[in-house]
C-alpha cells in the first residue's frame, strides 16, 4: 500500500524537498538540504522537522542539513507495531545515519531530541564531530518541574486531552514560545497530527519521562564515559520554566569542551531564535581563527 502523508506543507514556510527512508517500521520523512559537513537536527514533542526550518534555511549554504521526523510525528508514517519510546526512536535515527553514511557529523537535539541524539552519538561515535544541545537533558528526570509535568501529563484525563483535543499543539506550544506564532505556523503543527490516532506518539512522550528512567540512567552513564570530551555548543533559552539554568549547568559539569550561547527564548528555541541559533552553530563549527555569517 502506498503511504500518503497527513498533509502537504506550504512551500513558502517549508521550502524543502521531502525525502523518505524505508525504515523497519515504515516510511520515515526527512529533509536533506545544502552542502558541507552534515548536521542532524532532532526534534522533541509534539514537533517535527518543520521546527528547524528557520535554522536550516540559514545554514544550508555552508552545511548539509538533515532533519528527520520520528515515526508518528510530522510527515512520517504511524506504525501500529511500535511503542513510540525514545529507545525505538533512537534506533530509527541510527538506521538513517547509517543509511546516509554520515561522517564528521554534528547532532543537534532539543527536548526529547537531546536524549535521542545523544544515544545516537554514543552508538555512532566514530562518525561524530560535535554536539549542539538546547533546553534538554540526558539523565533520569529528577527536578520537581519535570516530575510534576510527567505525573500530570500521564494521568488519564490529560492523556484524553492530548489524544482528543491536541493539547500539546493547542496549549503547550503557544506557552513554550516567547513570541506568538502565526496561525499558518500553528496550522503546520496541527495538520501533522490531525486525528487522535496520529497523536499516540505525542501522548507517549510524557509517559516516557518516567517510564524510560532505566534507559535514561544508562544514557547518563554512557554520556559521561564516552562523550565528555566531545565539543558541545549549548544554545539555551533562558525563559524555559521546565528546562531551566540548572539543566544547562549539568551539561557544563559533564562536558569538558562546552560553549554556551544564551538565548532570549522559552522552550521552543527554534521558533523564538532561529537566526541566533544558526549564527552560533556556524561560528562553532567553522575552523579556528575564522568567522562566518549566515543569512538573515
Amino acid at each position: 500500500m502506498t503511504y500518503v502523508p497527513p498533509f502537504t506543507p506550504d512551500p513558502r514556510l517549508f521550502p524543502f524537498r521531502s525525502k523518505w527512508f524505508d525504515s523497519r517500521v515504515g516510511k520515515v520523512h526527512y529533509i536533506d538540504e545544502g552542502v558541507g559537513d552534515p548536521i542532524l537536527f532532532l526534534h522533541g514533542n509534539p514537533t517535527w522537522s518543520f521546527l528547524y526550518r528557520g535554522i536550516i534555511i540559514r545554514l544550508k549554504p555552508k552545511f548539509r542539513c538533515i532533519a528527520v521526523d520520528y515515526p508518528g510525528f510530522g510527515l512520517s508514517s504511524r506504525p501500529t507495531d511500535y511503542d513510540y519510546t525514545p529507545s525505538e526512536h533512537a534506533g530509527i535515527v541510527k538506521d538513517l545515519v547509517r543509511h546516509l553514511d554520515l561522517r564528521d557529523l554534528t547532532i543537534m537535539g532539543q527536548d526529547w531530541g537531546g536524549p535521542i541524539g545523544l544515544r545516537v552519538a554514543i552508538d555512532e561515535l566514530p562518525r561524530l564531530r560535535a554536539l549542539v544541545m538546547g533546553n534538554t537533558w540526558f539523565w533520569p528526570l529528577d527536578s520537581w518541574q519535570g516530575k510534576t509535568f510527567a505525573y500530570v501529563m500521564s494521568m488519564a484525563p490529560m492523556q484524553t486531552q492530548i489524544l482528543n483535543h491536541n493539547l500539546f499543539v493547542e496549549k503547550i506550544i503557544p506557552l513554550g514560545v516567547k513570541h506568538r506564532l502565526s496561525e499558518e505556523v500553528l496550522h503546520h503543527y496541527r495538520e501533522a497530527m490531525p486525528t487522535p490516532t496520529s497523536r499516540i506518539g505525542a501522548a507517549e512522550f510524557p509517559v516516557q519521562l518516567t517510564a524510560a528512567t532505566p534507559w535514561l540512567a544508562r544514557l547518563e552513564t554512557d554520556v559521561a564515559d564516552k562523550l565528555s570530551n566531545v565539543p558541545l555548543l549549548l544554545t539555551w533559552g533562558l525563559h524555559d520554566p521546565m528546562f531551566s539554568r540548572p539543566f544547562m549547568e549539568r551539561f557544563r559539569e559533564t562536558f569538558r569542551a562546552a560553549r554556551v550561547h544564551r538565548l532570549d527564548a522559552k522552550h521552543y528555541i527554534q521558533e523564538d531564535a532561529p537566526k541566533e541559533i544558526a549564527e552560533a552553530i556556524a561560528n562553532f563549527l567553522v575552523p579556528s581563527g575564522t568567522t562566518t555569517t549566515v543569512g538573515g
